[in-house]
């Protein structure tokens, strides 16, 4: 049985925007210029075994991890830009509710494609996750999950009826697990997150 690794979140940062040459190796020689690094993890595909355009970086101290989000947010990388946010603060964001469904999607579509396009929306909590059968085909929907609701409102704004790979998509919020027919993005939630903005400092390096 695999061991899982157990990331310490409070010093770690999410770095997103990555270019596919982006390594393991790259992104620690890049992140150790702040501070001691422990860990570097690049999420891959499981299909196609390449990166998905993020990562996490752990440092040995909460405060390495923040002077890095400060220093490393909007350095260019092969030309891109990266995103450095503080990953404790996407953790607690995980649960907003600002999650999306997108449906009608074409085969072809890959996670990397929806990355690079609900990505520009605003910060994603992680890769879109695409629905695979067991052999891997794509069952032509997917779910994105923002750490903001003003990211996923732009989102659905932008996106919902547009062409993606010639098919019409639509994207809308997602039911909530064991709920009957009810979607996220509701009132409730949305008064919830904003209070979880405004209780947590590291909140403001979700922001990108």
């Amino acid at each position: 049985m695999v061991q899982k690794y157990e990331r310490n979140q409070d010093a770690s940062v999410y770095v997103g925007n990555l270019d596919e040459r982006v390594t393991d190796e790259l992104l620690w020689e890049l992140m150790v210029q702040a501070g001691p690094v422990v860990s570097v993890h690049l999420p891959k595909d499981r299909v196609t075994q390449s990166t998905q355009g993020f990562g996490f970086c752990e440092f040995q101290s909460a405060e390495d991890a923040q002077y890095a989000a400060q220093i490393m947010n909007m350095v260019k990388l092969f030309g891109k830009p990266l995103r450095v946010n503080m990953a404790a603060s996407d953790r607690r964001m995980q649960d907003v509710g600002a999650k999306l469904f997108i449906g009608n999607l074409d085969p072809s579509i890959d996670d990397k494609l929806l990355y690079d396009t609900f990505g520009a929306f605003g910060s994603l909590v992680q890769a879109p996750q695409i629905a695979r059968e067991a052999a891997g085909q794509s069952r032509g929907f997917a779910f994105v999950s923002y750490t903001t609701f003003e990211a996923a409102d732009l989102a659905i704004q932008s996106m919902d009826g547009q062409y993606l790979a010639n098919k019409q998509i639509n994207v809308q919020y997602a039911f909530k697990k064991d709920s009957k027919g009810e979607r996220h993005g509701s009132a409730a939630e949305r008064m919830l997150a904003a209070q979880a903005r405004k209780n947590d400092p590291n909140f403001q390096y979700t922001q990108g």
